[in-house]
């Protein structure tokens, strides 16, 4: 399992947190965490390139440390820093250390790993509430990109009739097939792989990744996805809107609705029938 690089960046104003998310993504990064005044960024060692960093703090007047992640690291700084979450009294993540969360729909218990989508983050809080709304019940679904299994996992116990999850990381799909135990969750098709490629469309496909990865990959989701079929996307900046929906638009599919949270947004397309 590969090591991981954490950029921290100090005195991070507030106007240039959303710009410096945006330059690094273009840059390869992964997963971002936002404190009050600083940004971390994570990236995977084999693909953090120094000299493109300098330029960048360079241009924004920003400094940085590094910090080399082994993998095993992960699991103590996640588990001391995870708290559950509530998602519109719909459903509760929470670690097996918590205690239970009462009087919602769904509860969803994960081991805390460095896999990202734990519902922490506004891209996959958004995602969970557009599955409140469009329900996957009856639905094949696809969860591209599932990281923790979280999506996949709520997909399964709304009464989803399959699920295939990927992801290109193999230790988020080491810690997505112990969450899907761990929910007593069977059925689900967890495969380590990158692209979408697949016999038969998707009623529903969730993709919880970032601009780069989703504009690469919109023709063939939409290849993916089924007359009617909708296609939840996230892991976007405000910014990202405008490149997305041309994207989305130009590959055949219609922008059906938009969410908004916390300088991120998550947009729902259908495939039109015809």
């Amino acid at each position: 399992m590969e090591a991981h690089i954490r950029i921290h960046f100090e005195a991070v104003r507030a106007e240039q947190k959303d710009i410096l998310v945006a330059r690094m993504d273009l840059l390869g990064f992964e997963g971002f965490e936002e404190g009050h005044n600083y940004l971390n960024a994570y990236i995977r060692e084999s693909g953090f390139q120094e000299e493109e960093l300098k330029e960048l703090s360079t241009d924004m007047s920003l400094n940085y440390s590094v910090e080399v992640l082994p993998p095993q690291n992960w699991n103590q700084s996640w588990e001391s820093q995870f708290h559950p979450v509530v998602v519109d009294q719909f459903c509760a993540i929470r670690a097996s250390f918590h205690e239970p969360i009462p009087d919602l729909t769904y509860e969803i218990v994960i081991t805390p790993k460095m896999s990202f989508g734990t519902g922490h983050h506004a891209t996959t809080y958004m995602m969970i509430q557009w599955m409140s709304e469009l329900q996957a019940s009856g639905k094949t679904v696809l969860d591209f990109g599932t990281g923790t299994g979280v999506l996949a996992i709520l997909a399964s116990l709304q009464g989803a009739k399959e699920i295939k999850a990927i992801d290109n990381d193999e230790w988020s799909i080491l810690n997505a097939a112990e969450n899907f135990e761990l929910n007593n969750i069977q059925g689900i098709d967890l495969e380590r792989k990158d692209s979408v490629a697949f016999a038969e469309p998707f009623d529903m496909i969730l993709a919880n990744i970032n601009k780069n990865v989703l504009l690469a990959s919109m023709e063939s989701l939409k290849q993916h996805l089924k007359q009617d079929g909708v296609l939840i996307m996230s892991g976007l900046l405000k910014g990202d809107r405008e490149a997305i929906e041309e994207k989305a638009m130009h590959s055949g599919l219609v922008i059906r609705g938009l969410k908004e949270r916390e300088g991120w947004i998550s947009i729902v397309c259908v495939n039109p029938k015809g």
